[in-house]
């Protein structure tokens, strides 16, 4: 009996140990493409990333203008630039998107630009121009490495390729900007909801609201005067160059600044504080840039110290009229002019980076109290006649502005509000 018992657990050992040999091959293999599937699924993850980067920085350049799908060619080819050590690579960062190595193949990104959302969705072959174009749809195409899959007959090569495709482009118009000028501009017409009674590639004299006679004249070559008030934007609580017309000054060169306080308008006394404003949602005017008789010949304090960051679009230099900003010539340095300050007659021509384009709230009246804005339109500053910029110490506050609609996304904003727009500026979005 023990002989039979022996035989048998003999064989049983055999058995396992032939199914022993077979399986382990088979587990490894199992595990081999196991690895190379997470390996493709990484590099896939990798390329897409890359896609969706290079498409929103792309998406963000496309203002209207005839030269915004080169400036935004130009961003996706800088979304990929790893001479700084930050550019997207791919397979583990080993590989630079556009360039690939000896073994593996990496094209350069393909940008096609479309005018509706529907087109770039859908593909095949973009042919807005810059003037037309709101979306892009970026493809990349590159070569992943195999290391298990390179031992069947379908994988020789021991590689593959991988495609992927990333769409962005400018949203729905927003019921909430951000990081927008602090203006509050005058409706020509509230009845016209698409432009408020503006009229496209129109010059208009923007000047700061006064009170009484004699109404400000006109700069020389525009329409007509459009009054406007500062919304208020001045935050006591900032600690960062704290000084009203340091505040006032960095809100005309980039925009309302940003702060720590929640962007909520549950709370009207906390709105100075905010970096947006809403559709339909109570405004006042800067305290302290309530308009002035118009024959005082000149315009409250803070508002110089705006134009005076507006004029760092044109030019670095500060103007003799802003010598009295709280550090003003620190400050000065962190922006840039834009690359365009030329006198442009059509907007589509404009060449420059966008700095020029200004935001602005549209009231119904620049003199009630409080305000609402009915919506968010763009001007592009102009040169004052004779000059290379404008001129922050002019008496009334006037500069020069081409009316452009809705041209250039925001880079910040939100749809919440119930505000219920249908035109107005959009920011950029990711729609794949």
């Amino acid at each position: 009996m023990k002989r039979c018992d022996t035989r048998r657990t003999r064989q049983r050992g055999a058995t396992s140990l032939q199914l022993l040999v077979i399986l382990v091959p088979v587990i490894f293999g199992f595990m081999g493409f196991a690895v190379d599937l997470a390996r493709l699924y990484l590099v896939r993850m990798e390329l897409q990333t890359a896609a969706n980067a290079a498409a929103l920085a792309a998406a963000a350049h496309l203002m209207g203008t005839d030269a915004s799908t080169a400036q935004a060619e130009d961003q996706i080819r800088l979304s990929l630039d790893t001479s700084s050590g930050y550019g997207n690579k791919y397979d583990f960062g080993s590989v630079t998107i556009g360039e690939g190595t000896g073994f593996l193949a990496s094209e350069p990104p393909v940008p096609e630009f479309y005018d509706t959302t529907a087109a770039a969705l859908e593909g095949g072959g973009g042919t807005a121009s810059g003037a037309t174009a709101k979306h892009v749809r970026v493809t990349i195409r590159a070569e992943a490495p195999l290391l298990f899959f390179g031992f069947l007959p379908i994988a020789q090569d021991r590689k593959t390729p991988i495609q992927v495709n990333a769409v962005a482009g400018i949203s729905a118009p927003v019921c909430t900007a951000c990081g927008v000028e602090p203006l509050a501009l005058q409706a020509i017409d509230i009845e016209d909801t698409t432009d408020f009674g503006y009229v496209r590639g129109t010059r208009y004299t923007l000047g700061y609201q006064c009170t009484g006679t004699p109404t400000p004249s006109i700069i020389a070559g525009t329409e007509r005067r459009i009054p406007y008030v500062m919304v208020n934007r001045y935050n006591d609580l900032a600690t960062v160059y704290p000084d009203e017309s340091s505040q006032a000054y960095r809100n005309g060169a980039q925009g309302m600044l940003p702060t720590a306080t929640p962007d909520s308008t549950a709370d009207p006394t906390t709105f100075n504080q905010r970096s947006c404003i809403t559709i339909n949602t109570e405004e006042g005017v800067w305290l302290n840039a309530a308009p002035l008789a118009c024959n005082a010949n000149r315009v409250p304090n803070p508002v110089t110290a705006l134009l005076c960051g507006m004029a760092g679009k044109f030019d670095a230099a500060v103007p003799a009229a802003c010598a009295g900003i709280v550090d003003v010539d620190t400050i000065s340095t962190m922006y840039l002019p834009d690359t365009d300050i030329t006198d442009v007659v059509d907007y589509a021509q404009y060449t420059g980076t966008g700095r020029r384009v200004i935001t602005v709230a549209v009231v119904e009246n620049v003199a009630a109290s409080p305000l609402y804005a009915l919506g968010f339109r763009q001007f592009l500053i102009e040169p004052d006649p004779n000059s290379t910029t404008i001129a922050p110490a002019d008496a009334n506050g006037r500069f020069a502005a081409i009316y452009i609609g809705y041209s250039k996304p925001l880079r910040q904003g939100r749809f919440d509000g119930g505000c219920q727009v249908t035109t107005g500026p959009g920011k950029v979005v990711l729609h794949r």
